[in-house]
């Protein structure tokens, strides 16, 4: 049975993580659920070269057009809050927030659900299920510092979007395989790239 999991897109620059992100978790056959926020849009559109459409369906295809054929997906709205991400009858297994904007961080920390992003967050704190949050920011306010802690201390895990350079990566796409290959590992999911220490 296919793993279901959600990925949430903020607005943070790190466009190309959560690009990679999606790959991968269609390469490993995941029932992938996807929502971008307002500000998100915007990035990708800076970062990746693209347009993302406003039409759901069409945005699903459009996003499916460059990335792996297994796997299923399926973008909602950020005001869908009839999506499964809104409700934990029917949550996905985890959620990922890759990238996670200072904003969206300090509305997880504080139960905030003003969009699908926050809620389908909230989601996984009241279901205790796996709620991974990939923060790209620098410098780190001791704001962002203190969200951080207060959501690690109730079992989130902070996955920074910091590449090690131990592997002496060759490209972007190196760098990306990187911070995605231990998204994947937090999910359990089996990886067959990214070199691992020691191995």
């Amino acid at each position: 049975m296919a793993r279901r999991i959600g990925v949430a897109i903020t607005g943070a620059s790190g466009a190309p993580y959560a690009q990679r992100l999606l790959q991968r978790l269609l390469a490993a056959d995941c029932d992938v659920a996807v929502v971008f926020s307002a500000a998100a849009r915007i990035v990708w559109r800076e970062e990746l070269g693209q347009e993302l459409p406003t039409p759901m369906e069409a945005l699903t295809e459009s996003l499916r057009a460059g990335l792996p054929r297994t796997g299923t997906l399926r973008c909602y709205d950020e005001r869908d809050w009839f999506s499964p991400l809104a409700s934990g009858s029917h949550a996905p297994e985890a959620l990922v927030i890759c990238p996670c904007s200072g904003g969206t961080l300090a509305a997880v920390a504080q139960g905030l659900s003003n969009n699908l992003a926050e809620r389908a967050a909230d989601v996984m704190l009241k279901e205790g299920r796996k709620l991974i949050l990939v923060p790209r920011e620098s410098p780190i306010s001791a704001i962002h510092l203190e969200n951080m802690l207060k959501l690690a201390r109730l079992g989130v895990t902070i996955l920074p979007a910091s590449p090690g350079f131990y592997t002496r990566p060759q490209s972007i796409d190196e760098l990306l395989d990187f911070v995605v290959a231990r998204i994947l590992d937090q999910l359990d999911l089996g990886r067959d790239f990214g070199p691992q220490w020691g191995l």
